[in-house]
């Protein structure tokens, strides 16, 4: 699929790092690096606008090794791009750790991941079909 980008950043497009990745790394374009306290939280730009076609979005996601290692995360994960959206993909970073953490120009700060999804139209009614789960939730299958 091509997908239309402009890029306003300092650095190359987002790429695929293996035949099988699902996402791309989103960098951070700063002018200046950006301190992020514990549970402090910052909107950082990318530099990069997309159009995506009608029926896909864009999911923002956590880099796992930031996450493990240092505690960083998307807030809102996913964060979801509509496919009419224009303005610059910024990614919502929160500092869960107990540590500072700077993050620089060019840094790595979350993963991009294009996925198709559906609308639906609500059908309103008075009865669902029965399940052998039923209306258990949270917990109700088991602890393993």
């Amino acid at each position: 699929m091509n997908v239309k980008v402009i890029n306003r950043s300092k650095h190359s497009l987002p790429a695929y790092q293996t035949a099988a990745s699902a996402g791309m790394d989103l960098r951070a374009n700063l002018d200046e690096a950006v301190l992020l306290q514990p549970l402090e939280r910052k909107l950082i730009g990318t530099g990069l606008f997309i159009e995506l076609p009608v029926g896909f979005e864009a999911q923002i996601r956590p880099r796992s090794g930031l996450a493990f290692k240092y505690g960083l995360t998307v807030l809102n994960s996913p964060g979801t791009v509509d496919a009419d959206y224009r303005g610059e993909i910024k990614v919502l970073l929160v500092n869960i750790s107990n540590q500072p953490f700077e993050i620089n120009d060019g840094e790595r700060i979350a993963q991009m991941v294009i996925a198709r999804h559906e609308q639906i139209t609500w059908e309103t009614t008075e009865f669902l079909s029965d399940t052998e789960r039923g209306a258990g939730g949270y917990g109700s299958t088991g602890k393993s």
